[in-house]
């Protein structure tokens, strides 16, 4: 059995990789328990000076990877550059902080010391997806291989190459054998992984419902789990908000990644005041946007990943409509070759449509009009998830108070659209999962917060 890469844009076969036997999965686990051994040992300073190295690796393959990440699923070639810059500033980020973050905590008791040690835990097993097919490795990777441990990789299917890479820039910056290692394998020896004594946590970035099914798993082992699953984010435009700033930055939130990300805006609760003139602001920003092929850098919105992605993304659409909502602009998949869907706004969203409950994984924007600040709080927090939102407002005050107290989500912005950053944890509340990633929150999600004490 094997797993098959297609270009999204033009349909064409990029490559297969194989699946590994039980018995090889068997041996990398032990592999990479072998490597904890040992790699848990090395001083910060060692390991932050491969951590730099994967750095430069990934500097260095610059335009190989990010045409990498564009042929397997699609994403403007401009937007996987960043990517990989990112990927860079994650690893110099925590090489230069772990030790930090980590240092022990000294606390006054009646003994002569008692302290708090963050000591790794082992192998962890992430299981990540594939629309930022390097960034959700790097932003696992980087904290958590600076903090001790050692990781196993379960990549999306469609992004095998992306995989492969990611292991060889690591292997490339001179990390010990076995202290990270992808793995082809399947959803159900992803489970025997989970299973196996020797991996300590395991971290999934996914739907909620893999995410449900993975923290069953890791429950039942009795191992813990950080789960950053699905956004439906709110975006509330308030009657004194300055409605350029708000269409440009919602619309430019919409469309990243031609839609496929999980905080991107994707409701915009906007008060009857700002209502036509939003519409019309977001009509046409999201109608300027180019569509084309993801190798053009003058494209703004590249191909879904998959056809079952967009077959899906159109069912909502078109019963959301059905169900009474307007379609101000685009509501149809694109004609010709490859899986392209035209930006769409939709408008006069309510409760009972896909577009208001469920999260919408592509190029639409989904206009909820409310009365006032206090329909616009309770509509935002009427959802499943919380991963992010935000509030536009030129009274920066009420803005962050909003955001601060009333907005249940892992982040909520003031005056800009949410995305993730090393320095800030990162992730959701409530179904979009727990835990957190980046900054001194997420590299202590999975150690061993051991107390020490001294008479």
């Amino acid at each position: 059995m094997s797993f098959q890469s297609i270009n999204p844009a033009n349909g064409e076969h990029v490559a297969d990789y194989e699946l590994i036997s039980n018995k090889e999965l068997s041996g990398a686990i032990d592999r990479a328990h072998e490597a904890f051994g040992e790699w848990r040992r090395a001083s910060f300073a060692h390991r932050a000076s491969l951590m730099k190295g994967a750095a430069e690796v990934l500097r260095k393959r610059k335009s190989e990877f990010s045409e990498l990440m564009t042929r397997e699923m699609g994403k403007p070639i401009s937007q996987a550059e960043t990517e990989v810059d990112k990927c860079g500033w994650v690893c110099e980020y925590f090489a230069d902080h772990a030790e930090g973050f980590l240092a022990d905590e000294e606390i006054e008791t009646d003994a002569s010391r008692s302290f708090v040690t963050y000591q790794p835990l082992g192998a962890i097993f992430a299981i990540m997806p594939w629309n930022y097919p390097f960034w959700q490795v790097f932003r696992f990777a980087a904290p958590h291989l600076m903090a001790g441990n050692v990781g196993l990789l379960k990549h999306a299917p469609n992004v095998g190459g992306c995989a492969q890479a990611i292991e060889a820039v690591f292997r490339d910056a001179g990390f010990p054998a076995g202290t990270f290692t992808n793995l082809f394998i399947d959803t159900d020896q992803a489970s025997r992984v989970i299973e196996n004594p020797k991996v300590r946590a395991v971290t999934l970035t996914g739907s909620p419902t893999a995410g449900s099914a993975v923290a069953s798993q890791a429950g039942h082992a009795i191992k813990k789990s950080v789960l950053e699953l699905g956004g439906s984010d709110a975006y509330l435009i308030l009657d004194d908000a300055d409605l350029d700033q708000a269409v440009e930055a919602c619309a430019t939130s919409r469309l990243i990644n031609s839609g496929q990300s999980c905080i991107g805006a994707k409701r915009f609760l906007v008060v009857e005041s700002q209502r036509h003139a939003f519409e019309r602001g977001m009509v046409d920003r999201m109608g300027s946007a180019s569509v084309g092929d993801p190798m053009d850098r003058d494209t703004d919105v590249g191909p879904l990943a998959r056809g079952d992605l967009r077959d899906k993304l159109h069912e909502q659409v078109s019963k959301s409509l059905g169900n009474g909502a307007r379609c101000l602009l685009g509501g149809d998949p694109r004609e010709g070759k490859g899986i392209f869907y035209q930006p769409t706004v939709l408008t006069d969203v309510k409760p009972g449509m896909p577009a208001y409950g469920e999260e919408l994984f592509g190029p639409v924007a989904s206009i909820i009009p409310v009365r006032d600040e206090k329909e616009a709080i309770r509509v935002a927090n009427d959802s499943p998830y919380g991963l992010g939102s935000g509030v536009f407002s030129r009274d920066v005050e009420r803005a962050t108070r909003i955001c601060r107290e009333e907005l249940d989500s892992g982040a909520s912005f003031v005056n800009t659209f949410v995305k993730s950053d090393p320095r800030l944890p990162f992730g959701g509340v409530k179904e979009s999962g727990f835990g957190r990633e980046l900054a001194r929150h997420g590299i202590r999600e999975f150690v061993n917060a051991k107390t020490v004490l001294v008479k």
